[in-house]
This record gives C-alpha cells, structure tokens and sequence, in this order.
C-alpha cells in the first residue's frame, strides 16, 4: 500500500508537471487546456497504451504452434503466480530485452526480445519472464506505460515552448533564454520522475519473479549477460522514444555521462546481490 501511495504521488508530480507546461505556453487558460488534455491521456492511455507501445517496437504476437517454447514457458509461470494467462509478443531486435504492459493482469502481455531467445538459456529466460510476470503481479505494468506516455508528452510540449513561444505567469510572451531551459528542464524532470518509479518497482519486480520461478540465482545470471550484451547491442527504439526505456528488464539506452546519472534501474549489481542472498530452491 505504500509503495501504492509513492506512486500516485509520483504520477501526480507528472500531472502537475505537464499543468506547468500548460501554463507556461499558455497562461491561466493554458493551465486548464492541460490539465483537462492531460486528464485525457490518462484516460486513453488506460485503454491503448499497451497496444502503442507494442506497435511501436513491431512486436508480433506468438502462441503455443509459432513459438511453443516461450509460450510454454510463460503458461507454466502464470500458472505459478496464479495469474490469467498474458499474450505473448516477440520483437524482433538484436538486443536481449523483455518487457510487460496491459492495464491489469487481464489485459496484460509480456513481450521479448529476439536477441534474449538467443542469448539467454531456458532457465535464465525464465527467470526473466518470471520477473516481467512479478510486474503484472504487482499492476506495476500500467504505471509505468502511462507515465512513458506522459513523458512523451512532456517532452513534446517542451518542444512547442521552444519553438513556438510560450507565457509565463502573468501571460507574458516568454524570452528566449526562458524557452530553451524549458526545454531542457521539463523533460528531464519527467524523467527523475520516471526514475523514481521504476527503480523500486525493479528490485520488487526481482523478488516477485524469485518467487514464481523459484530459481532467483537463474535470474541474477540472465541481468549480468543482458547487461553485458545490451552495452554493445544498441535498441533503436527505445533510443528514438527513451520514455519507455523504464519499461525494459534492463536499461536499453547507451548515453554516457550525464545520463548515467538519471538511470531509470537499479544497478544490475545490486539487483544481482539481492537475488543470490535469496537463495531458496526452485519450487518445480
């Protein structure tokens, strides 16, 4: 329940967020036109947030004839975590990743990589899919789709203000300057907005998929080869929308420097340590 509390908190930090936006390229009457607009893509990306973000990656849903194995493996891990059994997507990119989204554990899909088929072994993958299930588990899936979805957004305004103009608070044309630091600023809030999110989630994420799989040191073995192969595999769309980077197993994005320091996981070490301290048996 608290961690349900941080993140309404945090969402709303969003709302609020894209309202000062508004408000800035619009004055008072701006303000409104967000908050209502903003209200809006909560409500639509409820509905279609998923399928968006699985269109956007080209997934291609697979069943238990065209991918028997993966599909077979997310059936045995459903079963484990007593959840409805989620549709099964594979994006084809190089890059070992994986991700859930959907608005509930009815509507939910898990969706992986080419790349993590091939890299990983049957129990480490498992081990994955186990933990994107933990995210449906835990309805962290629609959360974190709806605040890329916002991010997105935010960004996209923040684009607007810098090349249309924008108002400040006493509807005032804003100068310059002003507008290329909103540029710079409100996107980047979003995304230690984002971070906040879904680095707590990540390690509850770890835990819950520990326990469905009962294998946590699978899991711990499949984050270090992901991360070692991701460094050197890049993901062109997650770098071409980096707001859904939060949703992936690990951080698909390759920026250096400043961007390391708002890194949407945890350390993969960390993450690692918690997982072989757990050390229980497997449970099948």
């Amino acid at each position: 329940m608290d961690n349900w509390f941080k993140t309404t908190l945090l969402m709303a930090a969003i709302l609020a967020l894209f309202m000062v936006m508004g408000g800035m390229l619009g004055g008072q009457s701006g303000m409104l036109m967000a908050l209502v607009f903003g209200g809006g893509m909560n409500i639509f990306a409820y509905w279609n947030s998923d399928k968006m973000v699985l269109k956007m990656y080209n997934a291609h849903q697979v069943d238990a004839r065209s991918a028997p194995e993966l599909y077979g493996m997310v059936e045995e891990l459903a079963r484990n975590a007593g959840l409805p059994m989620p549709k099964v997507y594979v994006i084809d990119e190089d890059q070992p990743n994986a991700f859930a989204t959907g608005r509930n554990p009815e509507n939910a899909a898990v969706a992986a990589t080419t790349g993590i088929m091939r890299v990983l072994s049957y129990r480490e993958l498992r081990g994955v899919m186990a933990h994107e299930l933990a995210h449906v588990q835990h309805r962290d899936i629609l959360i974190s789709t709806i605040s890329a979805t916002m991010a997105g957004a935010i960004s996209a305004l923040a684009n607007l203000a810098m090349f249309f103009g924008g108002r400040d608070s006493n509807g005032n044309s804003m100068n310059p300057i002003a507008r290329i630091a909103l540029a710079l600023l409100a996107p980047l809030a979003a995304s230690v907005i984002q971070m906040a999110i879904s680095r707590s989630r990540e390690f509850e994420a770890d835990a819950g998929g520990a326990r469905i799989s009962g294998d946590p040191a699978a899991l711990a073995d499949a984050l270090l080869k992901i991360e070692s192969f991701a460094r050197g595999i890049p993901l062109h769309t997650a770098e071409s929308h980096p707001a859904t980077a939060q949703m992936m197993i690990i951080n698909p994005l390759h920026g250096g420097g400043l961007q390391d320091l708002f890194r949407t996981h945890p350390r993969t070490e960390e993450r690692v340590a918690r997982l072989r301290s757990m050390g229980f048996p497997r449970q099948n």
